[in-house]
């Protein structure tokens, strides 16, 4: 053989093995995406990248984390037990029950034929002109919300049919600017493996994987914390990014669930060690905030400074956050214990900050979780409390009495059941008998004590009404009589002073409350109110094709509709009234817990 011929011999096996050892390098990393990504164009209507399902597995990060923290290991503990014992039934109530369980899913089904027929893996079917919309992601949040209720529900060809379906989503492609990293983790990481969970279909856990794959790369910044609003299209052409100055705290403390139990199944602790770099965070700043125990709603994820801000709420903006607490403890079986840690401490202080009862007409010995605001600096910090109930914040109820249980706290089971029948009264109270989205109470002086006081009611809704000064003799002009027109006008239940947004878009967080503390408490009275709350959901957001959300519940008949219908009326509403009223051993509290989109995971338990 030449000379000439041996070196290109010798170059062409170099060569070989050259690209051999490059490509076992990119197998290591797997996280490569310089060969794939396209550049969209600017609508961000289009594809971003071709290839297979591994997509954004094959990202190779800008700033890869030096170490990965392991899976926690170790035998999970026997933690205390939540549901409670229930009696057996009379074939009178059992059969009373099973009639309202029917009813529950006799609306599923009519919601979803409507979506199978006009809107097939759209995000979401509008149920009265019966459009498709596209508000999370174009990859049929709806479909996937739905996909353990209808498991849970035994609707098997449908469940078949629709995992079928969603195998052919492809996350490669958005027609949006950017996505909400929350909305897509607890919606379709969470419906993914909740589905995976419950019918061990592996195509689902294929999805789940590329999903939190997708998800990773939000957290490619850094300091390794993520973008909450990400720019998929960016990240597709391989820029560079860093985490937001402004974030919400529920929207990067919303993780545990979702990215600890998908490192479990996949037995990848990338995802593990991803929300544990947020969790030290927040364990390590918890009591230096500006309220002691509690994080702000809106937390610096880019200079990692968790305390700065002046709101403190276990409401809108901050609620899965306080959630995920104990729910990642039960979790992981006691693996965690920061978990529990950080969730009896912040509870504590919300108990004392933001928890108050309200002045209501019977003294009814209920509780409204309410917003703490700290003004003045150092030793002169003043908390105020704002007394606004949320219907989002009927989640605590069920948070605290499932918290308690777990932590064997007697105090947190009994204050999330006066939550609870907070929300409940908020429901029997409102002329439709449906809860609006916000509303105002007079917080009393005592939460042992407080007995209904007429004037001083009416001096709370002249106070916020902004009819004039709060004074009995009628300062500016405003008498008693302008008080009662007002009232009347706006048609306030007594207790309620004020009604700033009167819409219902068809929530969960109330019925979710009732079901887990009938679960942990066996009141017979809860299965009361969840029929009387769906009956009012169900006689007046029904339309032609589905159900819509309701623009002004503060009216006493004919409330306007607005057109719009969530996946979670499907994912979480409707699956807590059907469970509330099936049979207790389904999906018991004792072996799975729900993330804030309903979307039950199981929990490590021992052997």
């Amino acid at each position: 053989m030449s000379l000439f011929s041996r070196r290109r011999l010798s170059a062409i096996i170099f060569a070989a093995l050259f690209f051999f050892l490059f490509l076992s390098f990119r197998s290591l990393n797997s996280r490569d995406l310089s060969s794939t990504y396209s550049y969209p164009a600017t609508d961000g209507s289009q594809q971003i990248g071709t290839g297979d399902s591994g997509y954004w597995a094959r990202y190779i990060p800008h700033y890869p984390p030096s170490s990965l923290r392991p899976l926690p290991r170790g035998k999970p503990s026997a933690l205390p037990k939540v549901q409670t014992t229930f009696k057996t039934e009379s074939p009178t109530d059992r059969e009373v029950r099973l009639k309202r369980q029917a009813a529950v899913k006799d609306v599923f089904l009519r919601c979803w034929d409507s979506y199978r027929s006009k809107a097939w893996l759209s995000d979401e079917l509008s149920p009265i002109t019966g459009q498709k919309r596209g508000h999370f992601g174009g990859w049929g949040a709806t479909l996937v919300d739905s996909l353990d209720t209808l498991w849970i529900m035994g609707l098997r060809r449908e469940f078949e049919e629709a995992v079928t379906a969603a195998a052919t989503i492809s996350f490669k492609t958005t027609n949006l600017n950017e996505i909400s990293v929350f909305e897509t983790n607890i919606r379709y990481l969470g419906g993914f493996l909740s589905a995976y969970d419950l019918s061990g279909d592996r195509r689902l856990l294929q999805k789940a994987k590329e999903v939190g794959d997708m998800l990773y790369v939000a957290f490619d910044t850094p300091n390794r914390m993520p973008v909450t609003r990400w720019d998929i299209h960016g990240s597709a052409r391989h820029q560079m990014q860093m985490a937001d100055a402004h974030v919400l705290l529920a929207e990067i403390g919303s993780f545990s669930l979702e990215f600890i139990r998908l490192s479990l199944v996949t037995n990848d602790p990338k995802w593990f060690d991803a929300v544990q770099r947020i969790t030290e965070l927040l364990h390590d700043q918890q009591n230096s905030t500006q309220l002691p125990g509690m994080w702000p709603v809106i937390v610096n994820a880019r200079n990692e400074k968790f305390g700065d801000h002046y709101d403190y709420t276990l409401g809108a903006m901050a609620d899965s956050a306080y959630e995920y607490l104990p729910k990642t403890y039960a979790l992981m079986g006691g693996l965690l214990p920061e978990y529990k840690e950080m969730y009896e401490v912040s509870m504590n202080t919300a108990i004392q900050h933001n928890i108050f009862r309200p002045l209501v007409p019977d003294s009814k010995d209920i509780l409204i979780s309410g917003t703490a605001s700290v003004r003045g600096k150092d030793d002169e910090h003043h908390v105020r409390l704002r007394p606004e109930g949320q219907h989002l914040g009927c989640f605590t109820g069920g948070m605290l009495a499932l918290g308690g249980k777990l932590v064997q706290n007697q105090t947190h089971v009994e204050t999330g059941a006066k939550l609870t029948d907070g929300c409940v009264w908020a429901y029997k109270v409102s002329p439709l008998g449906i809860m609006p989205e916000t509303f105002y109470t007079v917080p009393c002086e005592s939460k042992e004590h407080c007995p209904w006081d007429e004037n001083k009611w009416m001096d709370g809704v002249l106070e916020i009404s902004g009819l004039g000064s709060n004074n009995a003799n009628g300062n500016n002009g405003v008498t008693r009589d302008d008080v009662q027109a007002f009232i009347k006008k706006k048609n306030i239940p007594k207790g309620f002073t004020y009604v700033p947004d009167g819409r219902y878009i068809l929530r969960p967080e109330a019925i979710e409350s009732v079901f887990i503390l009938y679960r942990i408490t066996g009141r017979k009275d809860l299965l009361e109110s969840a029929w009387d709350m769906f009956t009012a959901i169900e006689e007046n957001t029904r339309t032609e094709l589905a159900s819509s959300a309701l623009a002004d519940v503060m009216v006493e008949k004919n409330p306007p509709k607005s057109d719009s219908m969530e996946s979670f009326w499907f994912g979480e509403t409707l699956k807590y009234f059907y469970l509330v009223f099936g049979e207790t051993d389904a999906l018991s509290l004792d072996e799975w817990v729900f993330n804030t989109e309903a979307h039950p995971l199981k929990r490590l338990l021992p052997a």
